[in-house]
């Protein structure tokens, strides 16, 4: 069997492996991408946080980006039984970027590994990974390429970065129980011929279910007039709604009184879509021979829009420890890539929780906030949750509850 060699296999050419990929070959790195799919391909995670400018930025790759036309995006949207509330990302403690964009995710992605190829990445389509042997001095991929025609891969180092495929952790049997409980997220792109002039289309909208506060909406505007749109809730609930997923998101969409309203003439030409139980976790996300990036590590929930933001994160930490290990340096893969990680990762994880718990919401929805604390939370909603100069990160899940039972009482 061919035996092909390299110094970094990535596996995928999601956001992650595209933006690994780039900074690897800004460092001169021989990087060679392996992808399951052709792009275009469809993908859920389409409201970018503005911290992800920052990681395309060090990529190379904003130049791409912002001529792409996508949809500008300056904060987010927060609406509960006709109470409507706005995080402007702009007005956030933490510096960076406070603009990103609302991206259809299959020319999003094609667009980063267009980029990476333009800069001089090799990205190989309709290579399948099989198997993987870590137990030699050098990890062997064992791929089957477009033809079927197998073949193995030798490398220094493996980036999974392949998303909900999560190609290691099965393989390697890495995966491990979620703390979070499963929820079903339903979805579709819709025209949504929405004339409504209070409508800001440079926000993400979330909404809350007006009898179940544990069920929300995103809608998602594109800059040609469509939407993504999506109800998330635990797998229970739907069972009260019809088995055509159609169906069930226009009566989900009728029962929240404003997004009846936005959406009365919208139109629904695309086929649903469906996930459940996307929660994840792992037993470890690195070791000198390999490292889980994004999706391919932890998945925690769609609410916040952070999976492209820890997918890209995760992709610069893992590049700066990996670099340093092809030069000769001992590096400690948990104490220098996996803790600095979940820092962050962590710091989403309350917020999820609290979402689902309502303490969150009864920040969010708190309608006299200090100005300074609001700032804070916005950072993390922008995606800025490894800035610990950010009181709201340093100590994430004693000032939350801290301030959620202020606002509560008050």
């Amino acid at each position: 069997m061919k035996l092909e060699t390299t110094q970094v296999a990535i596996i995928g050419a999601g956001p992650s492996g595209a933006i690994a990929a780039a900074l690897l070959n800004q460092k001169g790195i021989d990087v060679l991408v392996l992808e399951k799919a052709t792009f275009p391909r469809f993908s859920i995670g389409e409201s970018l946080l503005p911290a992800c400018m920052e990681s395309i930025r060090a990529a190379g790759m904003l130049d791409a980006v912002n001529d792409a036309g996508f949809q500008f995006k300056n904060g987010a949207a927060f609406n509960r039984e006709g109470l409507y509330i706005s995080f402007d990302f702009t007005d956030k403690f933490s510096p960076g970027a406070g603009t990103t964009y609302q991206v259809q995710r299959a020319v999003f992605d094609k667009v980063l590994a267009d980029d990476a190829e333009r800069q001089g990445v090799t990205i190989r389509y309709q290579h399948e990974i099989e198997a993987v042997d870590v137990n030699a001095d050098k990890p062997v991929l064992h791929v089957k390429d477009e033809q079927g025609k197998p073949y193995q891969l030798q490398a220094d180092f493996i980036l999974d970065a392949s998303g909900f495929g999560r190609v290691l952790p099965r393989l390697l049997e890495l995966e491990s129980p979620s703390c979070l409980p499963p929820r079903q997220a339903i979805f579709t792109h819709i025209v949504d011929n929405i004339d409504a002039t209070e409508y800001d289309r440079d926000k993400i909208l979330i909404s809350v279910h007006p009898d179940n506060h544990d069920v929300w909406y995103w809608l998602i505007p594109f800059s040609n007039g469509t939407c993504s749109f999506g109800i998330v809730g635990e797998p229970d609930f739907f069972a009260n709604y019809p088995e055509d997923h159609i169906a069930a998101i226009k009566q989900l969409a009728s029962e929240e009184p404003w997004l009846a309203q936005l959406l009365a003439n919208a139109e629904y030409p695309n086929q649903p879509g469906t996930i459940g139980g996307y929660s994840a976790n792992v037993s470890t996300l690195a070791t000198d021979k390999f490292a889980l990036l994004g999706n391919a590590g932890e998945f925690l929930d769609p609410v916040f829009s952070s999976g492209v933001t820890i997918a890209m994160k995760s992709a610069e930490l893992a590049v700066n420890s990996l670099s340093r290990q092809l030069s000769g340096e001992k590096v400690d893969w948990l104490n220098e890539y996996e803790k600095p990680l979940l820092r962050g990762v962590d710091t989403f994880r309350c917020y999820v929780e609290g979402w689902y718990k309502g303490t969150l919401q009864d920040v969010i929805f708190y309608p006299s906030p200090d100005p300074k604390i609001k700032r804070m939370v916005c950072s993390i909603l922008a995606g800025y949750a490894w800035d610990t100069d950010n009181p709201y990160v340093d100590e994430p899940v004693r000032r939350l509850d801290t301030l959620a039972k202020i606002c509560a009482e008050a």
